[in-house]
């Protein structure tokens, strides 16, 4: 039975002001909220106790159930699938066969019927893509590594007699590695050595298997490590193979794709001119987590600030699509890194579900998981129950998260973290200007984050309460628009001084519209 929209203050009024958002796969609208699974963790069909496609497919309900008239859903509009291929590790970043779906997942079959599925529901569907490197496993690295004449030798970066191969990565860790015959270069570790993008026939052959991918119907793909395509000494030659990427994978049909460019926004935005869509903000994520754990606006504010106008300067406002987030399946989880304070973690989660752009969920954060320290922790079994159920995974011991916190205990709550997500989610889609429209950054206070999201019709102040007690805002005198509460406490304002203040309860976010 699907529940219609919970009765928070404001939330069912901002029916009358809304402009329904269309965003299907079918007609290739490239905004839209994402939702990255990581299938080990996500859901089990078949009692194996790993995740599985086809259990996505059951669950597909639980991200979007395609009528948006209802917010039992999240709302999201795509998901981003983790590594599916053929691979020897868990997490599946060493890819041995591209064209071939991990046995622990399921099969093609099932891979398209998940695509058909989540397409009827409006979900657009992308495949991460590691094709910085291939696991050392692979067929091509095998016959490489043992015999220098081998047709593959010149797949891979091999060092010569003038190679230091002493060099480190700033982190200190080597990425030069010993084989019988040479050493090769891998800059992520010994297990993933890198392709040689210098050879055509690597370019030609990671081409196809894009090609082929979308083929079977994905929608884009989210590309791992996109600035170590080339080693660091040859870094320009990322943007001409990217550019090269992109215009002959369009030949098969459009495409959206989301790069993973860790650095900061001067070496990011180049990304947007050749090739990119989207990248993730790495650095606005940081301050997001900072302002939200601080109760402060001012890191926030300063980092926006720049990163957009990095952006604007050197891409120009439209010719990109910023992919904010807070943590993915390579860092410590957002409620750890907020000392476990769930109202924190709304006050975060609702400053980047309002900024531009495509916003990036990670599996679990919607429920408050926890998760900190070696990778497997911060991808551990998504928690469906309070116990264990029907579906839930058990490929990794829960070290975090039995017990603490689940889809079924926060259903039982209107004003849970889960809900949280639901409603912001919605009254993203339902107001287009928050993935398309400008941004301002505007002084709210000395624990309001606030920024105004406008665009030629629409024009939207946004405040985050960031503190453990109610703030008072001003905004000028005039027809004003409570669109969105996130709280449950009803806000009216008041005259003062030719002006109306509004009183923002603990850690609530408002959004208001000047008409």
């Amino acid at each position: 039975m699907k529940l219609k929209r919970l009765s928070f203050f404001m939330f069912v009024t901002l029916l009358v002001f809304i402009s329904v958002f269309p965003v299907y796969a079918n007609d290739f609208e490239k905004h839209g909220t994402y939702y990255e699974i990581f299938v080990r963790s996500f859901y089990d069909s078949d009692g194996d106790g790993i995740g599985d496609l086809k259990g996505i497919i059951e669950k597909l309900d639980y991200l979007n159930d395609g009528d948006p008239e209802t917010i039992a859903d999240l709302g999201v509009n795509g998901i981003w699938l983790m590594p599916i291929f053929k691979s020897p590790s868990y997490h599946g970043y060493d890819v041995t066969d591209y064209y071939k779906i991990n046995p622990d997942y399921g099969t093609l079959e099932d891979f398209h019927k998940l695509v058909e599925a989540a397409h009827q529901r409006g979900i657009k569907v992308i495949i991460d893509l590691p094709i910085n490197h291939t696991s050392e496993r692979h067929p091509w690295f095998l016959k490489a590594s043992r015999d220098k004449n081998s047709e593959y030798r010149d797949y891979y970066v091999w060092a010569g007699p003038d190679t230091d191969t002493k060099e480190t990565k700033l982190d200190g860790g080597r990425v030069w590695h010993y084989s019988p015959t040479g050493m090769y270069y891998g800059y992520f570790w010994s297990g993933m050595p890198d392709l040689n993008y210098n050879n055509p026939e690597v370019q030609e052959k990671v081409i196809g298997i894009a090609k082929y991918w979308l083929k079977q119907g994905v929608d884009g793909f989210r590309l791992d490590g996109a600035m170590h395509i080339f080693p660091p000494a040859q870094y320009d030659k990322n943007f001409t193979w990217w550019e090269k990427f992109r215009q002959e994978i369009e030949e098969v049909k459009p495409v959206y794709l989301v790069g993973e460019v860790w650095d900061i926004s001067e070496t990011v935005a180049p990304y947007f001119k050749y090739g990119f869509d989207s990248t993730f903000n790495f650095k606005l994520a940081e301050a997001v987590i900072a302002t939200a754990k601080a109760g402060f606006p001012f890191g926030f504010n300063k980092k926006a600030k720049h990163i957009y106008g990095v952006y604007d300067r050197e891409v120009g406002f439209g010719n990109y699509i910023d992919a904010p987030f807070l943590t993915n399946h390579d860092q410590n989880r957002i409620l750890d890194q907020l000392g476990q304070d769930r109202n924190k973690a709304r006050v975060a989660a609702s400053i980047y579900l309002t900024l531009p752009g495509n916003p990036f969920i990670y599996y679990g954060e919607e429920i408050g998981m926890r998760g900190q320290g070696p990778h497997e922790v911060i991808r551990e079994p998504f928690q469906w129950y309070n116990g264990s159920g029907e579906g839930e995974t058990y490929w990794e011991p829960a070290m975090y998260n039995d017990g603490f916190t689940s889809v079924e205990q926060e259903e039982k709550n209107l004003d849970s973290l889960l809900n949280h997500y639901r409603r912001l989610i919605h009254f993203r889609n339902e107001n287009p200007v928050f993935y398309t429209g400008k941004i301002e950054i505007i002084n709210g206070g000395l624990n309001v984050v606030a920024f105004r999201r406008y665009n030629d019709k629409r024009d939207l102040y946004v405040y985050h309460n960031l503190v453990n007690r109610p703030v008072k805002i001003k905004v000028a005198s005039g027809n004003w628009t409570l669109l969105f509460n996130s709280g449950d406490k009803e806000i009216t304002p008041v005259e003062d001084n030719n002006k109306l203040m509004y009183t923002i309860p603990a850690y609530t976010t408002i959004v208001l519209e000047k008409e």
